[in-house]
């Protein structure tokens, strides 16, 4: 299983990174702060529907604070979903708000009710960690899913991104009737390749979901990443690759009965022509967020040596050899996979 840092220090935004921010509307001036919602007086533990701790506390706010920190959610709300339109927000109420209690960066859950129909969405308010940044906006634009996200000085909001969680689909719905196994393990090599090439690493089963969608008498499935704090900065290889963690073997012995070495291969060029051709549509905005990602410090001198000389044994390669930063890293990923 490959090994991850227990502890990955949290990058602050430097210059470059929020004018790209800025230039491509991500940066807002916004009305809380991450540390203003570290004022809760009060918590309780979150438990599920079968009575388990979640890890998670709902906190609760001085009656001095509450209406001021109510009203500020439900404009980061409107900000992220309805580009500012407060209209929107009428009969939308902030049901709880939660805080995770494990894990480096601490995050809170914002949960908003509909009041009309009483349905639930939810988004995510965190420290602004520059490696996460990177990695949301390199999905952003290498990946076929689209994020919304913001930022604010030092704070992240990002949307929740709905699917049914990688280790519960694996341990309910893996060998339903149901599940068409190619299509699933096909996504699986997919989601592989996407990973390793722009390196973003701990995607293990508890940090991607699986959205299942409908079609006709098919079902069709896509993978999706949920964590992006590792985003290139261990130095092992293995840590970008999904195939390699032990949370993720299920669908790995699936992949054994069902795939065979010439349909992975014809996956994985599949995958690589498709971001071939996403990076042909955002190049300009590609090449502004490398110009801000290269010369910036996100990992440490000893994970980039060990990463870039893995790299260049791996792809056969001394242009990883020149590789200063985890950014040249990814950038020569895509160029000798011939993507830029």
């Amino acid at each position: 299983m490959p090994l991850i840092s227990k502890k990955k220090p949290v990058y602050r935004v430097c210059d470059a990174l929020r004018d790209y921010l800025v230039q491509y509307s991500r940066e807002l001036a916004l009305p809380i702060q991450y540390s203003d919602l570290l004022r809760y007086d009060n918590s309780i533990s979150l438990y599920d529907r079968s009575g388990h701790d979640t890890l998670w506390e709902t906190v609760f706010y001085p009656a001095s604070d509450v209406d001021e920190i109510l009203l500020a959610l439900k404009t980061i709300y409107a900000e992220l979903k309805a580009d500012g339109d407060m209209s929107v927000t009428g009969h939308l109420t902030i049901d709880r708000v939660d805080l995770c209690t494990y894990g480096n960066t601490k995050p809170f859950r914002i949960r908003v009710r509909n009041q009309v129909n009483d349905n639930f969405d939810y988004f995510y308010i965190k420290r602004a960690d520059a490696s996460r940044v990177y990695g949301l906006e390199l999905e952003h634009i290498l990946s076929p899913n689209r994020i919304s996200y913001l930022t604010s000085s030092q704070t992240l909001i990002e949307e929740h991104i709905a699917g049914i969680p990688g280790d519960g689909f694996f341990n309910r719905d893996l060998y339903d009737p149901a599940t068409n196994p190619i299509r699933l393990c096909k996504e699986f090599v997919k989601f592989n390749e996407r990973c390793f090439v722009r390196l973003l690493g701990d995607m293990h089963s508890s940090n991607f979901v699986v959205d299942v969608t409908p079609d006709f008498d098919e079902v069709y499935y896509r993978i999706r990443a949920i964590d992006f704090d590792q985003q290139s900065y261990e130095g092992r290889k293995s840590v970008y690759l999904p195939q390699y963690y032990i949370q993720n073997r299920p669908i790995i012995e699936l992949g054994m009965k069902y795939m065979t070495p010439e349909s992975v291969r014809q996956y994985q060029i599949e995958e690589r022509a498709l971001i071939a051709g996403r990076l042909r549509v955002e190049k300009t905005r590609f090449n502004d967020l490398m110009t801000a990602m290269r010369p910036d410090m996100i990992s440490t001198p000893e994970n980039v040596s060990q990463l870039r000389e893995s790299l260049a044994r791996h792809h056969r390669s001394r242009e990883f050899l020149r590789a200063q930063t985890m950014g040249d890293l990814v950038w020569t990923s895509l160029e000798v996979g011939g993507l830029h």
